[in-house]
């Protein structure tokens, strides 16, 4: 089958090379434009761009050089509004996060942590013109750990997804398209302003933000500093690493005793 993908993130990766493993012919790759990156700001190619130039495979980083008849367009996490040059090109199957209607939008698996989600689903649909909004040919439902981060379901949804990709490719005709069903939510895309931490929040509110951001920003005895993983023990909040502003990730505990005995005091 010829195939044109199309998506950016690091977690779309396994799930585009297991097509190309499964034997199809993969015409073109469309991904997001390389962005500057670190302090020096350094344009760097998204990491869909480098693994089709590993491979040799055709890369566009602007639509508007679509110009394929493909037998399939596959779209996983690629962030630009497709048009009609597109659409109207070949069947279109969109993996999408979330267990729809619930979460459309940018950041379903984020969305899901930050709000204390304890499962959800991924979903192989049809891409139509309303965002998030097509039929459904697979829906795999899967838990979400009460410590996992969006790094760790990311890599579990890219597994689940390459899968289907996988199975809904090698007979796509076994699969009939199924209407969303319900009153659909969305999301947003998630800003540095998030990361802010809310002391008046309860332990598990702050843990959810902090795991599924991957940071949390607040002060402590007068120290800026990021609280970058935690947990929940006996319903309170338990830090377990930490970066003071200007120095490297540690321990809590090499925190705290570096405050020599001062009473903690949390974003203060």
């Amino acid at each position: 089958m010829k195939i044109v993908l199309m998506g950016t993130n690091d977690f779309v990766v396994p799930i585009f090379e297991a097509v190309r493993k499964a034997g199809h012919e993969i015409v073109a790759v469309f991904t997001r434009a390389p962005k500057p990156v670190g302090r020096k700001q350094v344009l760097t190619p998204s990491p869909v761009h480098l693994w089709a130039n590993e491979h040799n495979i055709t890369v566009h980083t602007s639509i508007k050089e679509y110009n394929y008849t493909p037998d399939m367009v596959v779209v996983v996490s690629y962030g630009v509004i497709l048009r009609d040059n597109v659409l109207d090109s070949a069947p279109i199957i969109n993996i999408h996060p979330s267990d729809l209607p619930r979460y459309r939008g940018p950041s379903p698996i984020k969305t899901a942590i930050f709000n204390g989600d304890k499962k959800s689903a991924v979903c192989l649909m049809q891409l139509v013109a309303e965002m998030d909004a097509g039929p459904i040919f697979m829906r795999i439902p899967f838990e979400i750990g009460e410590n996992d981060t969006n790094e760790i379901v990311e890599k579990h949804v890219s597994e689940i997804g390459a899968d289907m990709l996988v199975e809904y490719l090698s007979a796509p005709d076994k699969y009939k398209p199924v209407a969303q069903i319900g009153e659909p939510t969305f999301t947003r895309k998630f800003t540095s302003s998030d990361e802010i931490i809310d002391w008046s929040k309860s332990a598990n509110e702050i843990h959810n933000q902090i795991r599924a951001i991957g940071a949390g920003r607040t002060k402590i005895n007068g120290i800026d500093v990021k609280i970058l993983e935690t947990c929940i023990e006996n319903g309170e909040l338990k830090i377990i690493t930490i970066q003071p502003a200007g120095k490297k990730p540690m321990d809590w505990k090499s925190f705290v005793n570096g405050l020599h005995g001062a009473e903690i005091k949390y974003g203060e």
